[in-house]
């Protein structure tokens, strides 16, 4: 079959995977068991945490967000005259990744090119999800059903995920503007996922310089910034901020939090705060719980307007810029060289990941899709 009949061949199937989340109250102290295996926390802790999903019904938004990008990935693809079927599966709930791939298996696929819902480099938004199909495949082989899987690059600098971003932002702040807002009383902070420095400091392609899941999101937001002040004829600066840290007190995470910033942007004669979750694909529950409640909260007591930025969810831009990506990996598995675009620069992070990329610094696992 020539590629103008199938344009992702060697594929047959996509495989969306991400992180998972509960359906209903029974579901979240499982959920949580699972994300923390091996970490020896009590289910007093867990119930605890649990109290951000009980707030809103036990139930986690990114499930049906997850649904919501399956339908425009299928209509993109469809639009396109791409007839390859999508199938789901997440880290950590139901559909586990096994279950996807034994789906894949059931329904005929034998080789599956596989988008996270994570745009970064780090140990747990890439090497994690590697390790996971990994363990995912070997079970499905212990069956009998042999399935090759492949997965496109972070994106965090694929145009389709940037200029989507960049253009909600410029979006937001306009709006800010067109109310009457002095310029000078606007801040913008770029939010994302914090993790330990330590996983920072690894991050990447196992080069000398690491911290790529950071360099990464200032890259990004310093793009916007600039893409912001040249379209709206402002001087803004962003900031990079974090959310969602856990763990020990005495273990170094990336910072500051978003909540410790607000304080200190109250103080400094702030008066709107734009707050772009860059490090997010969708509203999950570290959007709605940690942004607009926790720090919603905290901008409220302090007097502060905050003005949350939309994710890209199923921005008709971002999906096409998916199956792009797709498009692009399934080119690259025939031995192909396509253009790999790449905005804001560096250059693009390889579909392969090189050895050493994003260590396990707890143990070593076997993973998919690099080269060790």
């Amino acid at each position: 079959m020539s590629t103008d009949e199938q344009p992702l061949a060697p594929y047959d199937g996509i495989l969306l995977l991400s992180f998972g989340g509960p359906e209903k109250p029974e579901d979240v102290l499982p959920f949580l068991r699972t994300v923390t295996a091996g970490k020896n926390i009590p289910d007093e802790r867990l119930e605890q945490v649990g109290e951000h999903y009980y707030g809103f019904g036990g139930r986690s938004p990114i499930n049906d967000q997850n649904r919501a990008l399956i339908a425009a990935l299928r209509a993109e693809l469809d639009r396109r005259e791409i007839d390859t079927p999508v199938i789901w599966g997440n880290r950590n709930f139901t559909p586990f990744t096994a279950e996807a791939l034994a789906e894949a298996g059931q329904r005929g696929m034998r080789r599956l090119v596989t988008v996270v819902t994570s745009a970064y480099s780090s140990y747990s938004s890439c090497r994690q999800y590697r390790e996971d199909l990994a363990a995912a495949s070997e079970s499905v082989a212990a069956g009998g059903t042999v399935i090759e899987i492949d997965k496109v690059r972070p994106y965090s600098n694929h145009p389709g995920f940037a200029r989507t971003n960049t253009r909600l932002v410029t979006e937001a702040v306009r709006g800010v503007l067109r109310e009457g807002v002095d310029p000078g009383a606007v801040r913008l902070l770029f939010v994302t996922h914090s993790i330990p420095t330590a996983m920072d400091d690894t991050s990447g392609p196992g080069d000398e310089d690491g911290n790529a899941y950071a360099r990464q999101h200032l890259a990004l937001g310093a793009a916007i910034t600039d893409e912001v002040n040249a379209t709206l004829d402002t001087d803004l600066g962003g900031e990079l901020v974090f959310c969602s840290r856990s763990g020990p007190p005495s273990q170094p995470w990336l910072e500051p939090d978003v909540n410790d910033r607000l304080e200190e942007l109250a103080a400094d004669g702030a008066a709107v705060v734009v707050c772009a979750p860059i490090g997010f694909v969708s509203d999950h529950m570290e959007v709605v719980y940690d942004l607009d409640t926790e720090a919603a909260a905290t901008a409220q007591r302090l007097g502060l307007r905050l003005v949350r930025v939309p994710t890209v969810g199923v921005d008709p831009e971002f999906v096409s810029g998916l199956v792009d990506l797709v498009l692009e990996r399934a080119a690259q598995a025939r031995g192909e060289d396509p253009p790999v675009p790449a905005w804001p620069g560096p250059a693009a992070m390889p579909s392969v990941c090189a050895p050493g990329c994003c260590p396990n610094l707890r143990e070593a696992r076997p993973a998919l899709c690099g080269r060790d």
